[in-house]
């Protein structure tokens, strides 16, 4: 690499909460040891290459507002000048992984065989960057939604070519992230739901998305693609109803046309915000079922109706986020995968650096907290006590399916019911306040 994209900034180095330095890591550091293994392979950070070298600043009411160093000439060197931007950016950041939709990449050709061919000449690039650096493809996925031929949906689509295109545009990603040593591979439903009942046929919709999803597991098994299969559940937007709408819709989807097994979920902070669930809800309902595969963090703005992707500077979705990353005993072969972008009129490229050192202190000052607070037990003790009346034989019998309703009549005329204990929400809040301001 000759061409240097970031002249005034230096490699971030960590010098602890006292620094003042704003290109400087306060909280993470990444070799430091937490619950016996370096804070870097907890949090296993990614740079989602669409939003850090894509955006130009666009939002639903406005346009770009965002030159870049490496944008201008035609359309592939200004792909190839990106790559090389891009690989400046995470050597810098100290950042070991990347995620890419095709389209970040490369441009769309006027043919699938075209975008295919720009796509392979891109690849080149990145796998001499790769192999040059040691950054790693946390995972690829296609964009089957920003084209016009997507704008009935892609695998939902009524149009059966446009189903088989998007089928031909998956092959492709899927084979260029197993090129690139992809340890993941993501389905965003994009426009994967509907804006009216009055025209769609849902059932039949979502047998064709199932059906699409087979097709790329069994395509992900003959070329030997030993990565995740990942599902990332959104609400809304663009569609007035995505058919990934939480991950309770997402896990009742798998489950009922049997594809459990294959594929886990990529949870995003502002897809929780708009299905007006917490960021904790989701990460919690995967990690029950065993399906917790992966995380795009970020942060939305639950006063604002859309995705609006911001770098997280929320201590307690961080903190609360990590409880359950270690409780499921770790993210990987997932990771925290920065899909956010600096505001619009943050419009310095030292503003990439900033929004990125906010974002990975964050989570590692919330890994912190939480490695605390799971090695104390203090909220696992609290509800092994709020569920004591389960350890007794009446419970248990209700636990192990022995009971029925003619001996649990007998138990309630006997017996009646005793007081239930406190909720101590409260106190519970206050200890988490306690936990994160001390630790």
């Amino acid at each position: 690499m000759s061409k240097v994209y970031f002249p005034t900034v230096n490699k971030i180095a960590y010098e602890g909460p006292q620094s003042t330095n704003p290109f400087a890591f306060k909280y993470y550091n990444p070799e430091e040891i937490v619950l016996g293994k370096p804070m870097k392979e907890h949090l296993r950070f990614s740079m989602a290459y669409w939003h850090t070298f894509t955006y130009m600043g666009n939002d639903p009411f406005g346009g770009a507002s965002i030159t870049r160093e490496w944008d201008g000439g035609d359309p592939m060197t200004q792909a190839k000048e990106r790559v090389h931007a891009a690989f400046e950016f995470m050597e810098k950041m100290g950042m070991e992984y990347f995620c890419f939709h095709d389209v970040d990449i490369a441009p769309r050709g006027a043919t699938l065989e075209e975008s295919n061919r720009n796509l392979d000449e891109i690849v080149d690039e990145i796998e001499a960057e790769m192999k040059r650096t040691g950054i790693k493809c946390l995972w690829g996925t296609t964009n089957a939604f920003g084209d016009a031929k997507f704008v009935h949906g892609a695998s939902t689509s009524c149009n059966a070519t446009v189903f088989a295109y998007t089928a031909a545009q998956i092959k492709k990603a899927m084979e260029v992230t197993k090129r690139l040593g992809g340890e993941n591979y993501v389905f965003w439903g994009g426009r994967e739901g509907y804006e009216t009942l009055l025209n769609t046929d849902v059932n039949r919709e979502l047998d064709h998305f199932a059906a699409m999803l087979k097709m790329a597991a069994d395509y992900a098994d003959k070329i030997g693609f030993t990565g995740q299969l990942m599902i990332e559940p959104k609400p809304k937007e663009p569609t007035r109803h995505q058919y990934d709408f939480d991950a309770q819709s997402v896990i009742g989807f798998l489950r009922k046309y049997g594809l459990e097994k294959r594929f886990v979920l990529n949870i995003e902070a502002n897809h929780a915000t708009l299905a007006q669930h917490s960021f904790q809800h989701e990460l919690h309902m995967s990690r029950i079922n065993g399906l917790l595969g992966s995380i795009d963090a970020n942060m939305g703005d639950p006063i604002l109706g859309w995705d609006t992707d911001q770098f997280p500077t929320n201590l307690y979705d961080a903190t609360l986020c990590m409880y359950e990353v270690l409780q499921q005993g770790g993210i990987a072969p997932g990771g925290l995968n920065f899909d956010a972008k600096v505001r619009r009129a943050s419009t310095d490229a030292e503003d990439l650096f900033l929004g990125h050192i906010a974002g990975m202190d964050t989570f590692a000052r919330g890994l912190k907290v939480a490695a605390k607070m799971l090695e104390d037990k203090v909220f696992i003790k609290n509800i092994d006590e709020r569920y004591a009346s389960y350890n007794t034989e009446l419970g248990a019998t209700i636990e192990n399916g022995t009971a029925d309703f003619e001996s649990l009549e007998q138990y309630a005329l006997k017996n009646g019911v005793t007081k239930s204990p406190s909720g101590r929400q409260e106190m519970l809040e206050s200890i988490l306040n306690q936990y994160i301001l001390e630790a």
